[in-house]
């Protein structure tokens, strides 16, 4: 299998036992994220608010690459619990704790553990583009419809 070298390192004071994130299945794009919680105390998060929730990691993201955090579709689906900026980007010169901004868009708080499954992390190549200023733009069949403009369903 192809990929990418990912070095990781803990947070002081990390669970090392929760392991690093891992692949749930062999076609999983994304690596489950837990969340490390240096007191091992719960978090809860109520209705409409948003907390950020320690991995107890660090990365080094090579150069070309970011990972993107994106949120658990069972938590969405099963409790409203989203990530406010899906998908969060970490860039390849962060060399910080990796936390998640979880919110909880739900009907009732929500508790979250130590050691649960909090996020998904993705790997992806970045492209930089170089910008330029220009008199105009070329025509396409769109133009400048936007917004639903191309119809429902």
């Amino acid at each position: 299998m192809n990929g990418v070298d990912i070095r990781m390192m803990w947070e002081q004071g990390a669970d090392r036992t929760l392991g690093l994130p891992r692949y749930e299945t062999t076609g999983a794009a994304g690596a489950d994220l837990r969340a490390n919680i240096q007191d091992r105390n719960a978090i809860t998060i109520g209705i409409g608010a948003r907390a950020l929730v320690p991995t107890g990691l660090r990365l080094a993201i090579p150069g070309g690459y970011e990972v993107q955090i994106r949120p658990r579709s069972g938590l969405a689906l099963k409790h409203g619990i989203t990530l406010p900026n899906a998908p969060g980007t970490i860039d390849s010169d962060y060399r910080g704790p990796l936390g998640v901004i979880v919110m909880n868009a739900g009907d009732a708080p929500f508790v979250i553990e130590h050691g649960m499954r909090i996020a998904q992390m993705v790997v992806a190549p970045v492209v930089q583009a170089r910008f330029h200023i220009v008199e105009e733009l070329e025509e396409t069949a769109r133009s400048v419809g936007g917004f639903g403009s191309t119809g429902t369903g």
